[in-house]
């Protein structure tokens, strides 16, 4: 069994920054893809970030697009998610998500791609 888990939530204000970490363990499985997504209250999970971890490409949501950075980490299996200049609209539970099937930069972009996620995280921006 693979298993995901995020860390690195919390709060923090308006403007300020925080990074998010996940780690993948257990069962070993070929990675294509680590993707990060988020849920706000009363709203459908949505796409924020991907990567391909086979040459690092990358993918962003308009909405985080300048402001997050998606990375990887190959010998530790984690992927990260520096969040920048954030704001009180990117309050949500961040999820982690992993995919061993090829699919398109387009496609990457739909929760129903991944195969593999985390329980979540909470990030809370005040303002």
């Amino acid at each position: 069994q693979v298993q995901l888990v995020e860390s690195g939530g919390g709060l923090v204000q308006v403007g300020g920054s925080l990074r998010l970490s996940c780690a993948a363990s257990g069962r070993p499985f070929s990675r294509y893809a680590m993707g990060w997504f988020r849920q706000a209250p009363g709203k459908e999970r949505e796409f924020v970030a991907h990567i391909v971890w086979s040459d690092g490409s990358t993918d962003y949501a308009d909405s985080v697009k300048g402001r997050f950075t998606i990375s990887r980490d190959n010998t530790k299996n984690m992927t990260s998610l520096q969040m920048n200049s954030l704001k009180p609209e990117d309050t949500a539970v961040y999820y982690c998500a992993a995919t061993s099937s090829p699919s398109g930069r387009t496609w990457l972009r739909f929760a129903d791609r991944y195969w593999y996620w985390g329980q979540g995280t909470q990030v809370t921006v005040s303002s």
